[in-house]
């Protein structure tokens, strides 16, 4: 599922327009982000949850020539799904 997709399944499921879904399902992500660069963490009870974790720096190798690159350090997103959603997708 996309998030046009998304925004179809809500519309449908909510009675709004698909206009209305739209600024929704943006709101949501919006907030998501938001919540991860403020805190680091967004918890969704029954969901699972968001967090930032940081990704040291290493030495890559590129594949097509054989050079070594320096990647640096960042943080990146990382999502850990929750008991009932375990259940729910097996």
């Amino acid at each position: 599922m996309n998030k046009a997709e998304l925004v179809n399944f809500v519309a449908n499921e909510s009675g709004v327009s698909k206009k209305d879904a739209g600024v929704i399902v943006t709101t949501v992500l919006d907030g998501i982000c938001d919540g991860l660069i403020k805190d680091g963490r967004v918890t969704l009870v029954g969901f699972g949850t968001f967090t930032v974790v940081p990704r040291k720096a290493r030495i890559a190798r590129n594949p097509q020539t054989g050079e070594e690159i320096n990647v640096p350090e960042k943080n990146v997103p990382k999502f850990k799904p929750s008991p009932v959603l375990k259940e729910q997708v097996n």
